[in-house]
């Protein structure tokens, strides 16, 4: 091969081109070129506008798992707070429950202790408030505990009253406590006088109703009416007169019998009762009886001659 034809030129791999220095050259100021006429004559604004259209679709796509993200962790996080919030409010709401209950009984007992104390100045005997302790487990008695002894004055036969009316007397006496035997007792027995009429009476516990007393030995002609109010007669030297004890329930006359049938209702209840009021029985209070006087012996008389 002749050597004229020969191609000395480099291949396309070793071709240099424009140095680089050029290159920097020329970019820098098309770069320069560029922010220059977008800045006074906005070239760029409409490219820029189709290529946000073009990329906005793509955007949202890669956000979706971002926002799905923060958007699960808002959630969980406004639930627990949701959560912590209810349980926070429970608590409020069962402290707030707890409070007016606590508000309510001490209203309650504090209503019963003014009514109680309204009624001390008009009693003619001594007494003094006292706390029912618990209800004796006899399952056939009707009796309960107070936190009043013989420390504190308490005798047996002391009457006990609420601001309802009587609900006993104290037949027991310890010392730093005392039993209250219940007027519906199947032992207790109280006399009473018949409001309406004056007629006296003695009612008496331990009926088939537990929470009922009895008025006993009344004539099948006496005038005993349903809703006849019964009040102590004082005449037993324990209870003061004119307390409230019953009121009359049921009245059945018997034909065949001499006597009636008389259910009495207790005018103070028993049930959830908390403070009393024990007097001291008349008969501590009433002076004693006085001693008989020494009968003089007569002068003998003169012997007969």
């Amino acid at each position: 091969m002749p050597l004229g034809t020969i191609d000395r030129t480099p291949p396309p791999f070793f071709r240099q081109g424009y140095s680089a220095l050029t290159k920097v050259i020329f970019f820098s100021a098309l770069a320069l070129f560029l922010m220059v006429a977008d800045t006074r004559l906005a070239v760029t604004t409409p490219l820029r506008a189709a290529l946000a259209a073009v990329l906005n679709p793509i955007q949202r796509a890669l956000l979706v798992p971002v926002e799905m993200v923060e958007g699960g962790s808002d959630y969980l996080r406004g639930l627990r707070q949701a959560l912590e919030g209810e349980d926070a409010a429970r608590r409020q709401a069962t402290l707030l429950a707890e409070r007016a209950a606590a508000a309510e009984q001490l209203r309650d007992e504090n209503t019963r202790l003014r009514a109680l104390l309204d009624m001390k100045p008009a009693l003619p005997v001594r007494a003094q408030a006292a706390q029912v302790l618990y209800e004796a487990s006899d399952p056939f008695s009707r009796k309960v505990f107070i936190d009043r002894g013989m420390t504190q004055g308490i005798v047996a036969g002391s009457p006990v009253l609420t601001d309802s009316g009587v609900i006993g007397q104290v037949t027991r006496a310890y010392p730093l406590s005392s039993e209250v035997t219940l007027v519906t007792d199947k032992d207790a027995a109280i006399p009473v006088l018949n409001r309406r009429t004056q007629q006296r009476g003695a009612a008496f516990g331990g009926i088939a109703q537990g929470s009922a007393m009895e008025l006993r030995f009344v004539a099948a002609n006496a005038d005993v009416k349903v809703g006849d109010e019964l009040r102590t007669s004082g005449i037993d030297g324990v209870y003061p007169p004119d307390l409230p004890v019953a009121r009359v329930a049921s009245v059945e006359r018997l034909a065949e019998g001499g006597f009636a049938r008389v259910i009495l209702a207790p005018a103070a209840p028993f049930d959830g009762v908390r403070h009393v009021l024990v007097l001291e029985p008349l008969s501590v209070q009433m002076p004693a009886r006085p001693a008989p006087e020494p009968v003089a012996d007569k002068p003998a008389g003169k012997a007969r001659k």
